[in-house]
């Protein structure tokens, strides 16, 4: 006696639901895809030494000091951090003739230097006109140089 046995269907892999399914997945990926952006850079070169006149002044003047720490202190006071402002205003009412030169180490941040400048702008002094020395430490040119 013979049972009935049902027809296998050979194993075949069902192309036409993977298409649908790469077919969605590539239109995901190219709406969620960001391009970069062209970006425009600038080529900044910051005058080094080398670069910069150097005047000889022989004018007494009041010197602002900004150390590479961000400590600051202004004709020999100590200022605070965030009380240059008030610290320039006072000692511009006291001194009303006088002439600021700022001294800076090496190492002084950018930040430190905005912040400066800011600040003398602030109560009406022209940094521009302020002359700025660099400290350069000792163990880069044999001695300490202004």
């Amino acid at each position: 006696m013979e049972f009935y046995r049902p027809k296998q269907k050979p194993m075949t892999v069902p192309i036409i639901p993977l298409i649908d399914i790469l077919t969605i997945l590539l239109i995901f990926f190219i709406v969620t895809t960001t391009f970069k952006k062209k970006r425009h850079a600038l080529a900044i070169d910051i005058p080094t030494v080398e670069k910069i006149s150097l005047v000889t002044l022989v004018d007494e003047r009041a010197v602002l000091a900004v150390s590479k720490n961000g400590e600051m202190a202004l004709a020999g006071i100590n200022v605070p951090d965030g009380l240059l402002r008030e610290y320039l205003s006072v000692f511009l009412e006291k001194n009303p003739d006088a002439e600021l030169e700022l001294e800076t180490d090496e190492g002084v941040t950018l930040g430190s230097l905005v912040g400066v400048w800011e600040a003398l702008t602030d109560v009406g002094v022209e940094f521009r006109e302020v002359p700025t020395r660099v400290r350069i430490p000792a163990g880069e040119s044999g001695e300490e140089a202004e």
